[in-house]
């Protein structure tokens, strides 16, 4: 990839950056009116497929194959399949910014995501599980690095919060969808797989067909020691690195304690006589994302009118500390909602402001999707360490340790925004 010379665009407002590592000097073209609705679709689908399989599928799959083991086996698969998430995020993107296109990327992820579902459906082994989600990572990581660069290309520093609740909005209605369509097709996984990719699909074919892009000047290939080191440069912007530590270490909080929810309402929780795991996941992940779509929107446009995003940013992580120790003080089934509720009210704000947020501490507009793509090892990173040390956690002292390392880390992700200094 060309290290060509830093063309970034302009931050609106009186905390607008004029120095730092690149003058911004290119806005984006005002987003179309279309813009944001196909982002929130894409971004829906996005996460029905990785909630629906990670939260359901995979969980009874690798139940159904080996139910004395699946907490050990279900944080071998998921962490094995975090890192190829971890690899194929930024170097999709890097793709994505030497061809100097988003769209055509965006619909091949979303295609291969069916033939990758396919395949997970139809293996019964965990070795063939673990390879199969790891294709299904590879897929999506193509269609999500591009699809995240799309607020940063296309979206003008003064509405970027805006933009980023409409994409927000998809992680509550995507998890509900999927959580839903998977609990629907438990005793067809097959199936269940199969309709999660469709549905991938689809949203990528109309981003593609109705997203108009304006095409960016291709790059040279560059030696793979040049990209490595481009890779690992954006880390050495102080307030790119402190956005990172902050996202990561609430995400490392958030998915050690959701990716082993069915087996803590299994095996931790006492539900109501006749109430079922799986169907207290189906009600559970509709009221997080009731109150994750309320606090996204909200949280979203509030940052941009008051042009304040650190504030959101470090208020909303210090909330989903504390709704962790909810589970702590009183492990039954109205505990469980309360925390499902002021967890996805803490969580939704926070994706959305801090991805706000981060599209304005970006170094070079040319990078954005590699840039986004290294951010959002801050998303897939945590990923591949929370399996391994929640089933640890687990194994040691149960539940509840869980939860009270999950509350720590979230505090410690909303003390680390503290030193960024280019953005209120």
């Amino acid at each position: 990839m060309a290290l060509s010379p830093a063309h970034t665009p302009p931050q609106d407002g009186p905390n607008a950056r004029t120095d730092g590592p690149a003058d911004r000097t290119d806005a984006p073209a005002p987003a179309s009116r279309g813009l944001l609705p196909l982002l929130f679709a894409g971004n829906t689908a996005m996460y029905a497929l990785y909630l629906g399989v990670g939260s359901v599928l995979l969980p009874l799959h690798i139940e159904h194959l080996d139910p004395a083991a699946k907490v050990a086996n279900l944080g071998l698969v998921s962490g094995v399949a975090a890192v190829f998430a971890t690899f194929f995020n930024p170097f999709a993107g890097a793709l994505s910014d030497r061809s100097g296109r988003r769209n055509p990327w965006i619909l091949g992820g979303g295609v291969a995501a069916v033939a990758a579902m396919a395949l997970l459906g139809s293996v019964n082994s965990v070795l063939l599980v673990c390879i199969a989600w790891c294709l299904g990572q590879a897929a999506m990581n193509f269609y999500q690095a591009s699809l995240t660069s799309v607020v940063p290309d296309r979206v003008p520093a003064g509405r970027r919060g805006t933009a980023s609740a409409a994409v927000g909005l998809g992680l509550p209605v995507g998890s509900t969808l999927g959580v839903l369509l998977a609990s629907a097709f438990s005793d067809r996984l097959r199936t269940g797989y199969l309709v999660l990719g469709l549905l991938v699909a689809l949203a990528a074919a109309l981003f593609s067909g109705l997203a108009r892009e304006r095409r960016m000047p291709a790059k040279r290939p560059a030696p793979l020691r040049e990209q490595a080191a481009a890779f690992l440069g954006v880390l050495r912007e102080p307030d790119f690195r402190w956005a990172f530590i902050g996202r990561a270490l609430l995400v490392l909080g958030y998915f050690a304690v959701v990716g082993y929810q069915l087996y803590i309402l299994q095996d931790h929780i006492s539900l109501p006589g006749g109430l079922t795991p799986e169907r207290a996941i189906a009600i559970l992940t509709p009221v997080s994302s009731v109150a994750m779509a309320v606090s996204t929107v909200v949280g979203g446009v509030l940052s941009d009118r008051l042009d304040r995003r650190k504030l959101f940013v470090s208020l909303s992580a210090a909330l989903s500390g504390l709704s962790l120790l909810i589970p702590v003080l009183s492990p039954t089934w109205p505990a469980m909602i309360v925390f499902s509720a002021v967890n996805g009210l803490a969580f939704g704000c926070f994706m959305a402001v801090d991805t706000a947020l981060v599209t304005m501490v970006l170094p070079r507009a040319e990078d954005a999707a590699r840039d986004m793509g290294v951010l959002n090892i801050a998303n897939a990173g945590p990923q591949i360490i929370a399996p391994f040390v929640a089933s640890a956690v687990v194994g040691l002292g149960g539940y509840t340790p869980l939860f009270l390392l999950g509350a720590a880390l979230a505090a410690a992700g909303a003390l680390a925004v503290r030193p960024i200094r280019g953005v209120r």
